[in-house]
């Protein structure tokens, strides 16, 4: 028997980002409690939701401010097919240590819009990122210091914009996970891809478990409607010029915490992370051994040591007196 999926198309046309009421209602409710939202309500005096124009695309995005004192801003930015509501324990930790927490689903990800899963230049992606980060400061909604933590792809998007605007830094640290440089068997992909594009324009996606928490991959297989199920080439080829791109820019000294799973077969890692060390020379590296490659939704016990290292690193960074909500410019 086949599962039927919730449908979530109503909020493709969902208005401009405005603040939610709580607890939400109708089709905003049951995406909520589709992807576990839910349960973090309670922790946030207010939550923005909607769409964001930037570089043509109208960007799902949502701000979530928590209760306590703000430390500053974490600006997350989801991985390749991913989108911001699958990144609920993530989310959890940076509401609890007093974040306030700006989530956006990549232009083709999520409730985003643009062609599923594609892009022809990965600078569409920092154009988008930077356009956001604009249009948030003018509505008072990025309370310094700002953090930018990405996963894989959003990893490789915030690493190129920090390396590009080095001398006016809008970050104060990055958190890269598992983050891109080139993916894993680059080589023969490569030649697959040059051999293959003339003739089609994507290929099927296959769902292999990129983490240890099987139930996690069984479902976005089986139970996430926001997925795609195929890889557009054009993405391919947009990697493969953001590859030479980036690594011909300058290193930036910006304090960086990388985490890195070591049974990750989605990235080439050991090399990503030799060619990371020469861009971020500012950068720590800690590895799990068991760990696989979508880290904010590994098992558990994986999640929760690395979790230590990144919350250990946002509270070092952020020391000194916090900034309460009533403080900030956006607060009634």
């Amino acid at each position: 028997m086949t599962m039927s999926l919730p449908d979530f198309s109503d909020l493709l046309e969902a208005g401009p980002l405005a603040p939610l009421s709580l607890p939400p209602t109708g089709v905003m409710a049951r995406y909520f409690r589709h992807y576990g939202l839910e349960a973090l309500i309670t922790q946030v005096a207010d939550i923005e939701s909607g769409h964001v124009q930037a570089d043509g695309f109208r960007l799902w995005t949502q701000v979530w401010t928590p209760r306590t004192a703000l430390r500053g801003t974490v600006m997350v930015v989801h991985g390749y097919f991913d989108h911001l509501g699958l990144y609920g324990h993530l989310l959890r930790l940076l509401l609890d240590g007093g974040f306030r927490v700006v989530l956006w689903d990549l232009p083709g990800h999520g409730l985003s819009s643009g062609e599923r899963a594609a892009i022809d230049d990965f600078a569409t992606y920092t154009r988008c990122l930077r356009a956001l980060l604009a249009r948030l400061e003018a509505k008072g909604l990025i309370t310094a210091p700002l953090i930018g933590i990405g996963q894989s792809t959003g990893a490789a998007i915030l690493t190129t914009d920090a390396l590009e605007r080095s001398e006016r830094q809008p970050w104060q640290s990055l958190v890269l996970l598992a983050p891109l440089v080139r993916p894993c068997k680059w080589q023969r992909s490569r030649l697959m891809h040059r051999l293959a594009t003339p003739f089609i324009r994507s290929i099927p996606r296959h769902y292999r478990p990129n983490t240890t928490n099987l139930a996690f991959t069984d479902f976005l297989h089986r139970e996430d409607p926001l997925q795609t199920d195929t890889l557009p080439l054009v993405w391919v080829g947009a990697m493969r010029n953001w590859m030479t791109h980036v690594r011909r820019l300058p290193p930036c000294e910006l304090p960086t915490l990388i985490l890195q799973g070591e049974q990750d077969a989605t990235v080439d890692w050991r090399w990503n992370l030799e060619v990371l060390r020469r861009l971020l020379p500012r950068a720590r590296i800690v590895y799990h051994q068991r760990a696989r490659h979508h880290l904010v939704n590994e098992s558990p016990d994986i999640r929760q040591a690395l979790f230590r290292d990144l919350y250990h690193f946002l509270i070092t960074r952020t020391e000194g007196p916090c900034v309460t909500p009533a403080d900030t410019p956006d607060a009634s």
